[in-house]
């Protein structure tokens, strides 16, 4: 993943830095350090990220459109707008229900 469309000290909109790809999912690091990442995502409607489980409390801020975030075997439906945590080592999924855009924030666990 790529960061050099994303500089220090510029305003941006990030739902016109990554576009969507069909039937894909499209992902662009924003910031990455030592105890954490934020990259952008746009997901195609249906795709999906599978469940897993990361070593890392995440935060997905939906951008534009919808997705189910399902955490623990339980579904969550996000919104343009709307954010949701997924807490570190509990297995979580995503799931497009529409072409949507999602900001990741993802936060190393001591």
């Amino acid at each position: 993943m790529e960061t050099k469309e994303f500089s220090h000290s510029s305003v941006m909109d990030f739902s016109k830095k990554v576009e969507y790809s069909t039937e894909g999912i499209v992902s662009k690091r924003v910031l990455q350090k030592e105890k954490g990442n934020v990259s952008l995502f746009a997901f195609d409607k249906e795709q999906k990220l599978s469940e897993h489980s990361a070593p890392f409390d995440a935060m997905v801020q939906v951008i534009e459109g919808k997705a189910e975030v399902i955490i623990d075997k339980k579904p969550f439906v996000v919104n343009a707008g709307q954010s949701i945590i997924m807490p570190a080592n509990v297995p979580h999924a995503v799931n497009a229900l529409e072409k949507f855009k999602m900001l990741l924030t993802m936060i190393k666990s001591d």
